[in-house]
């Protein structure tokens, strides 16, 4: 099964279940809920913000007594202070249509995560992500080179 926000289903083709914000499904034992993940900062020349609120998601993912916060195309957001207890937070780094390295190093100093990993990075250098984060909290930083895994114990 595939989830993914409404507007990347026509784009992934085949069967595929999208959530709201607020929304909950359970597979095969791995409960998977998606959270708001939208831009307040990020805007096109038109003015209007590149991910609008409700347009797509993020998703928080728990399994095995672990969660695990895929962050999506966003900001830092009102909505992340509420999150708590995350195993591991995956965040966008990229600065032109989500949050940059300080914004998700901020993020991490709010909802402390026990890992945080950076993604949608573009160009910017992830490097710095990961200085920000252990410069300021306990979080442990893990940067994946292309085909490398982590595994969450």
């Amino acid at each position: 099964m595939v989830i993914a926000p409404k507007n990347c289903a026509a784009r992934i083709g085949g069967t595929v279940k999208s959530l709201k914000s607020g929304e909950e499904i359970t597979v095969d034992g791995v409960s998977i809920e998606a959270v708001e993940a939208y831009n307040i900062k990020r805007f096109k020349p038109s003015g209007k913000p590149w991910h609008p609120k409700g347009y797509g998601v993020g998703y928080l993912i728990k399994t095995e007594g672990k969660t695990i916060y895929h962050a999506g195309d966003t900001d830092f957001i009102p909505e992340m202070r509420q999150l708590k207890n995350v195993d591991l937070a995956l965040l966008p780094t990229g600065d032109k249509y989500t949050m940059d390295n300080a914004e998700a190093a901020e993020t991490v100093a709010v909802i402390k995560p026990k890992t945080a990993m950076a993604m949608h990075n573009w160009e910017t250098d992830r490097g710095e992500f990961k200085k920000k984060v252990e410069a300021s909290s306990s979080t442990r930083v893990v940067l994946l080179r292309e085909g490398e895994e982590y595994e969450l114990k």
